[in-house]
């Protein structure tokens, strides 16, 4: 995946809070071990859903500081973001809201443009406080998109994905495929949380065809300054993430990382091969309507 040299950033869609605080937060239900990181992971990854169990709520504390100001220096055009990592994802995370942007104005709707939360260990948000063990989620009741970009390595190391640019493309556009659910409504539409035809499952794989249909059309989806800030997506790229997709289903997860055995009734984000399949129908159609999860019987 390559960038646009000559396209703006726009910092404004990121918050960097790794240099706030230092203090882990405690996860309610007695789930805030760093050692259940695996556990955290198979309920969390990508998920809207935070541990139940009383989490605390609220935001940053009145004290803390959101350090952004190294990210505006480096992080400037194009050409940063194909050199650095951190300027590559505020890169993907612009075409992605200008792609939802674009889709929502097509239907005659006004797309909420929200942040993603960069953190290091721990982060205080509406949905209340979390380790870095549950892995990028997005929290509704503010509507922004929190990661630790160190999963991105934990995804390689502990799940043995192939991983790169277009793999955290994935991984950053489904979360904003929640983000477009909560303002759709669907996500309302969630009552059964687990189980192999859940509303849990679908809301995930819906998620994952939503960022299918993001990458369908990034290189083409200009950018506020009228320019598509993303110039090449190769089929290379594509391949490592549907490697991402398998390695993140509920059946993988189990059998490799969880004891063996698989249990259809414990799922929440849908079979390794049903997440290859709706990235791969979102990827194919490029359009939105298609992901169509709640209106089938047959998630594949």
């Amino acid at each position: 995946m390559q960038f646009n040299e000559g396209a703006e950033l726009d910092l404004s869609q990121v918050s960097d809070q790794r240099g706030v605080g230092g203090r882990v937060a405690g996860v309610g239900g007695g789930l805030g071990v760093v050692g259940l990181i695996v556990y955290f992971l198979i309920q969390q990854f990508t998920g809207i859903q935070l541990p139940a169990g009383g989490l605390e709520s609220g935001g940053l504390s009145p004290n803390s500081q959101v350090e952004s100001s190294q990210l505006a220096e480096k992080c400037k055009t194009g050409a940063d973001a194909n050199r650095d990592s951190d300027c590559r994802v505020v890169a993907t995370i612009n075409s992605i809201q200008a792609f939802w942007t674009d889709q929502f104005a097509r239907s005659g709707r006004s797309y909420q443009v929200t942040k993603t939360n960069f953190f290091r260990n721990s982060v205080n948000t509406r949905c209340g406080n979390a380790t870095s063990a549950v892995g990028p989620f997005y929290c509704p009741a503010d509507s922004q998109v929190y990661i630790d970009l160190d999963f991105f390595n934990e995804l390689r190391t502990k799940f043995g994905a192939q991983g790169g640019p277009f793999v955290e493309a994935y991984v950053l556009a489904h979360e904003y495929g929640h983000h477009v659910q909560n303002l759709l409504g669907t996500s309302d539409r969630v009552s059964s949380r687990t189980g192999p035809t859940s509303d849990s499952v679908r809301l995930e794989l819906q998620a994952d065809c939503y960022a299918g249909s993001w990458a369908k059309a990034a290189t083409t989806t200009p950018s506020a300054n009228g320019q598509p800030l993303i110039t090449n997506i190769t089929q290379e790229d594509v391949n490592a993430a549907l490697d991402a997709a398998a390695r993140i289903g509920d059946d993988f997860i189990q059998r490799e990382l969880g004891g063996g055995r698989v249990d259809t009734t414990k799922f929440s984000h849908g079979s390794s091969a049903q997440r290859q399949k709706w990235f791969t129908t979102g990827l194919q159609t490029g359009d939105p309507a298609r992901c169509n999860t709640f209106d089938t019987n047959n998630l594949g």
